[in-house]
């Protein structure tokens, strides 16, 4: 092998970095991340800077004196709206949906067609029935010929037996044949009555196979579709469904709630009762007591009470929360040198600090702290016994950090 002895040799160390072109290099680095780091600080400087000065809306409501010569509440409660008529419709067989006529929110009338199962065995069955019937029928009919030419044959053994011409064991004969044919004649009615109870028992296998509602309502629940299997009892496997829908008659709705039994003797039956959905809060529904059910739980010490509305509203729905009050039964007279103490406001308005009863006033466009006595509640409004009188602005809905003297603006 020759080795030129010419070639050029490498210089690693030319390629090296100067020292101070990489000090540079990093200063530069260290400027930029400085830089960006201060114009970070001071966005997030100006933003609180900003987000402070920014003055708060709030909510108000004015402090109303209560009404003179009205009834007294006697008790509040809490529940829930319950219909009277709530059913989940199944199916009473197991069978495939082969079809679905209805939807969340469609009303339905009493009878309409809601779903169809597979009906196709039902109906063979059916078919099979009709043609047993037709088939012994048939039978009944051939059976009656033949007894009347019996009778008649029996009618000429009787008249040549008085002549002397036929023996006494023709005509017989001739009354057995007779008596025997009508012995099948009844034997197969028989038959057609049992074959009409097979019609009617495979009849009512294909009606099974129909769904309807059972009363006027509203479907709020779809349970089944096109293709499920349905059955009236539970499969365990749960690819079974044990129901159809779920139909309520809104026109049952009512209150249900639980009263402590130490104040169940406040509840009577046609009692007036306001009451106040937790969705609708300045709406006073009048209500009365339909009934006490006569049974208390011994977990809860309670006892369940109904009450009915006195006007139903589409706004009222199933397992709506609601309040209620109970009224006393009498209104009281209104004299000329009395007047109901305290005033009302809505009950979001008193708040709690430390364990006492506080409200937020609004003078001069600046909140007030103030320190009040709360009593009785009438439906969405607390009666505030002290601290406040009839005019007062208050602020039921606003931040809960809000602080004495601050500055608020009035949502318009």
């Amino acid at each position: 092998m020759v080795t030129r002895l010419d070639a050029p040799k490498h210089d690693l160390s030319s390629l090296r970095i100067d020292d101070a072109q990489r000090n540079h290099g990093n200063l530069g680095k260290r400027l930029a991340v400085l830089i960006g780091g201060l114009i970070l600080l001071a966005g997030l400087a100006a933003a609180i800077v900003a987000f402070r000065g920014r003055t708060p809306e709030v909510e108000v409501a004015v402090a109303q004196k209560p009404p003179v010569g009205g009834r007294e509440a006697l008790l509040n409660a809490s529940g829930y709206v319950t219909p009277r008529r709530r059913a989940t419709i199944a199916a009473k067989i197991t069978g495939l949906v082969t079809g679905v006529f209805f939807d969340e929110g469609t009303h339905v009338r009493e009878g309409q067609l809601l779903a169809k199962l597979d009906d196709s065995d039902a109906r063979r069955a059916l078919d099979s029935a009709r043609g047993d019937r037709d088939s012994t029928e048939a039978t009944v009919h051939d059976y009656e010929v033949q007894l009347r030419n019996a009778r008649i044959t029996l009618r000429r053994t009787e008249q040549l037996q008085q002549a002397g011409i036929d023996t006494q064991e023709q005509l017989d004969n001739a009354r057995t044949a007779v008596d025997s044919l009508q012995a099948k004649i009844d034997l197969v009615k028989t038959q057609v009555t049992g074959a009409e109870a097979r019609i009617r028992e495979a009849q009512q296998a294909v009606d099974n196979c129909t769904i309807v509602a059972p009363f006027d309502g509203i479907v709020v629940s779809k349970d089944a579709q096109i293709g499920e299997m349905v059955s009236p009892i539970s499969a365990g496997g749960g690819f079974t469904r044990t129901g159809i829908a779920t139909i309520v008659d809104m026109n049952s709705n009512e209150i249900e709630v639980d009263v402590n039994e130490a104040y169940i003797a406040r509840v009577a039956s046609g009692q007036a009762v306001t009451a106040v959905l937790d969705a609708y809060p300045d709406w006073q529904i009048p209500s009365q007591v339909r009934t006490v059910i006569p049974s208390a739980d011994r977990q809860k010490a309670t006892v369940k009470v109904r009450i009915s509305f006195l006007k139903l509203d589409p706004r009222i729905l199933p397992d709506m929360g609601v309040k209620v009050t109970f009224l006393s039964e009498e209104k009281h007279e209104a004299k000329t040198h009395d007047s109901p103490a305290g005033v009302l406001v809505p009950e979001s308005a008193v708040r709690d600090d430390s364990g006492r009863k506080i409200v937020f006033l609004v003078k001069d466009n600046h909140a007030e702290r103030r320190a009040v006595t709360v009593g009785n509640t009438r439906g969405a409004d607390a009666e505030i016994m002290g601290g406040l009188a009839p005019g007062d602005t208050v602020i039921v809905k606003g931040p809960r950090e809000i602080r004495d003297g601050q500055s608020v603006e009035i949502r318009k």
